[in-house]
């Protein structure tokens, strides 16, 4: 029996045994860290606006932010704190008469984040601390707040938010100023500047002027109605129409949402203003008594604000009916998808106009410019608009039992909150507790969007692996 091998004449180094070598290698890896499930669902964008309005409450309920010196009534921080977060402007207070400087700063701080997007501001704080934010994060703040086509470089692309939000926010800063300096004075004009801006760039509709009328003291000056209204026009367009802008600058070469946004929006701020005009032209309790050129300005004015800002130069109250019923469909329509405007969004309301054309020519396919939509925007944007009239018109109800104002009044203030916009007719402070409590929900859902919480509460619901058989229905 041989102990050991011996190499032979004729042997090949083949034949030499390489055990060692064959021996499996053991490598021990740390063990792999999974991310949370609650923090990759659209559920996300409900607890960060629930957490943002409850500090925003807990810091307006303190007595250091009111003129008062005592602890502000909870109902109100709440109330404020939600509107302001949700950028809407419905208060049951004086902003400029009952919180202080330091109240009117939480409050703006509240209209920035919010406004921004909570998501973006999220991100954009993220990338400070040079933290990861993984793919399905990602593709839950597009879906949400940056409803773009084009996924790549989420935080590239809220870095170019900010930094473009920055620009307009000086510019318009910079004009307010000169006109605000010879009213308030140098301090002041400064800080109704900063906060009137900020509030405008995000449609928030909150101010801190003189008058409990919004901005009824600058209703002559058409200089800075023109440039408010730039300011808000410029926030609820949406940071991908001005992407197109710059770069490709032929409107036949923007991407199809850009057109669709541009055709929309012109259509209703001109039909807006000629219509707002024609009904309170010879209002003597609104703009009959200005001169033609006033009332041209406040028109245009308010079609631009009524569907994104709820800024207003005049008593919305004391308006005409057939006005009431106007911005109320301006209003609910909104502004661009991606924008710091509520509503429907523009961008809906183009699909469900298309979708309509489609079908009234008896077409089997939604187009628009020459693209085709796909079915799943079109039932997207089908879903949102029967979400958000069967959730107004629920809430209306309640508060029909609830409160004791006309129809018309309650379902202004309804759909007010809802689209984020901030116009009232004066009943805001008169609510009930019930009814305010309403308003705040409503502001909320407004806010974080019907289909977003749609999608949060289906999302353990699985994609069926089979469809069933056709059959028709029939329709009308």
């Amino acid at each position: 029996m041989t102990t050991g091998w011996r190499r032979r004449p004729g042997d090949r180094v083949i034949r030499h045994p390489r055990r060692q070598e064959l021996e499996p290698i053991y490598i021990q890896t740390p063990p792999r860290r999974m991310p949370g499930r609650k923090f990759e669902s659209p559920l996300i964008l409900v607890y960060g606006f629930g957490g943002l309005i409850a500090i925003g409450t807990l810091l307006l309920w303190l007595p250091f932010f009111n003129t008062t010196g005592d602890f502000a009534p909870f109902m109100t921080a709440l109330f404020t704190a939600t509107s302001a977060a949700c950028v809407t402007g419905l208060v049951v207070v004086n902003t400029g008469a009952f919180w202080n400087h330091w109240g009117q700063a939480i409050i703006m701080t509240l209209i920035l984040i919010g406004g921004l997007g909570f998501m973006s501001t999220a991100t954009y704080l993220l990338l400070i601390v040079a933290q990861r934010i993984s793919l399905p994060n990602q593709l839950i703040i597009t879906r949400g707040f940056l409803e773009a086509a084009r996924f790549g470089g989420l935080a590239r692309l809220t870095l170019q938010i900010v930094a473009l939000s920055f620009v307009i926010l000086v510019l318009g800063f910079v004009l307010l100023y000169w006109r605000f300096e010879p009213i308030f004075g140098a301090r002041e004009g400064a800080w109704q500047a900063l906060f009137t801006v900020i509030s405008a760039y995000n449609n928030a509709g909150f101010d801190v002027l003189p008058g409990s009328v919004s901005m009824a003291m600058l209703r002559v000056d058409t200089i800075l109605l023109g440039g408010t209204a730039l300011v808000i026009m410029s926030g609820s367009l949406g940071y991908m129409l001005f992407v197109d802008l710059l770069k490709t600058r032929k409107f036949n070469r923007f991407s199809l949402d850009s057109r669709l946004v541009i055709v929309t929006t012109l259509s209703l701020w001109l039909a807006g203003a000629v219509l707002f005009l024609l009904f309170e032209y010879t209002n003597g309790e609104t703009i009959g008594p200005d001169t033609v050129g006033v009332k041209v300005v406040n028109s245009l004015f308010h079609s631009v604000s009524a569907r994104t800002a709820g800024f207003s130069t005049i008593n919305i109250g004391l308006a005409q009916l057939q006005t009431i019923v106007l911005l109320m469909a301006l209003m609910f329509v909104g502004g661009a998808s991606g924008s710091t405007a509520g509503g429907i969004k523009v961008n809906t309301f183009a699909v469900i106009i298309a979708t309509v054309l489609a079908t009234v020519r008896n077409r089997g396919y939604v187009e628009a410019f020459r693209k085709e939509i796909p079915s799943e925007h079109v039932q997207r944007a089908l879903t949102i608009a029967f979400l958000a009239v069967t959730f107004v018109g629920g809430i209306s109800f309640l508060m029909v039992i609830t409160e004791r104002f006309p129809f018309d009044r309650i379902l202004f203030e309804v759909v007010s909150a809802f689209a984020t916009t901030g116009l009232s007719t004066g009943i805001t402070a008169e609510l009930s507790a019930i009814g305010k409590t309403l308003i705040i929900v409503t502001m909320f859902v407004g806010r974080i969007g019907p289909l977003t919480i749609a999608l949060a509460l289906g999302q353990g619901q699985r994609r069926a692996v089979y469809r069933y058989s056709q059959e028709r229905v029939r329709i009308g």
